[in-house]
């Protein structure tokens, strides 16, 4: 099977070189573009990951390392994170066959990230909040908790059965949301005036910056509405400043 997109599958911190190594035989399994480690903490290079790693070797020796999620993200298009945790706020869960069909639909050449979390606590809700789409594994309520290899191949197996299948639906009305990073940017230049107005106060801050991020990602804004709203608030900044003279 040919995927179709640039396809990066993301690691958070993880700390076990058995599940690095078979990250990276899955990789080669599903055609994956390449393997990120966000601050991993362990030896991704020790002998027990290259044993694992198997015809996947390349994808783990040319694994590359970033020193947080932001900079991994940065060339990334279509984000799609997991969540094994229960608690995780108001943040919504989507299918993963609507999320990740979502990740394919775009009929343009896109960088899609799938992000996976911490073997033994997951993303944060911050983190999650860094994807366009959230998605879960739905596992026995005995015992819900899955190997970190596990779950990337359950959907890496799910992603390329609907990328295979074509399941694109003509006629169509494709969005292509902003890149997260620009999103972020312009989300936190809008906190900093809002706080400088006194829309919110220091105390409430990151509650309703995380609830306007929501808003923002349910929408899909694109480049051009992102710049829209940089432009509105540059222009504010403007009429601030000059309001006296």
């Amino acid at each position: 099977m040919i995927i179709k997109k640039t396809v990066k599958v993301i690691l958070v911190e993880p700390a076990g070189t058995i599940n690095i190594g078979s990250v990276a035989r899955l990789c080669e399994n599903f055609n994956v573009n390449e393997l990120r480690l966000v601050s991993p903490k362990c030896d991704y290079l020790a002998l027990e990951a290259k044993k694992m790693a198997v015809k996947g070797l390349k994808k783990l020796e040319e694994a590359k390392i970033y020193n947080d999620l932001n900079s991994a993200l940065s060339d990334c298009s279509r984000v799609i994170a997991t969540c094994g945790r229960k608690e995780h706020g108001e943040i919504p869960l989507n299918s993963n066959k609507d999320a990740l069909y979502w990740a394919i639909e775009s009929e343009r050449e896109e960088t899609i990230a799938l992000v996976f979390g911490r073997e033994d606590r997951g993303l944060t809700n911050e983190e999650l909040l860094k994807a366009n789409k959230v998605i879960s594994l739905n596992t026995s309520k005995n015992y819900p908790s899955l190997n970190l290899s596990h779950a990337v191949a359950i959907v890496l197996h799910q992603f390329n059965l609907l990328n295979e299948f074509d399941l694109l639906k003509p006629n169509k009305i494709i969005n292509y949301p902003s890149n997260l990073i620009k999103l972020e940017d312009c989300i936190n230049d809008a906190g900093s005036l809002f706080l400088d107005i006194g829309f919110l106060m220091k105390h409430t801050y990151k509650a309703k910056m995380a609830k306007i991020k929501k808003l923002l990602l349910r929408a899909e804004v694109n480049d051009d509405e992102v710049a829209l709203i940089r432009g509105i608030i540059s222009q504010a900044r403007w009429a601030i400043k000059n309001k006296n003279h």
